[in-house]
């Protein structure tokens, strides 16, 4: 549910910048919104408040990225194992038939 919230509110910055007239950071009524003082007040500290709040979004998805990459390595790791414990049973069933046949 996390994901998805972020992927929403990822998309919902973009949307809001796609409408924007100025650029982010740059202050109230000017396309960088009401996002607190700084921001409202514009010039620099604004623009570099919109910056953190990019790296902030950038360096969360990926981690969140790592953590799915870790994920599937692990789920890797359990299948392989998997298909090595089937393989051999199908090898002891196999050895057993033979006996039988050698009875």
């Amino acid at each position: 549910m996390q994901r998805v919230a972020v992927v929403f509110s990822r998309n919902m910055a973009f949307l809001s910048r796609v409408n924007m007239v100025g650029e982010r950071g740059s202050g109230a009524g000017k396309g960088g919104g009401g996002g607190g003082s700084i921001r409202e007040a514009g010039g620099a500290f604004g623009k570099m408040e919109a910056a953190h709040e990019d790296q902030y979004f950038y360096n969360l998805q990926k981690e969140q990225i790592s953590k799915l990459k870790d994920g599937l390595h692990d789920e890797i790791s359990f299948h392989e194992e998997q298909i090595k414990r089937h393989q051999e049973a199908i090898n002891r069933h196999k050895k057993r038939i033979t006996e039988m046949d050698k009875e």
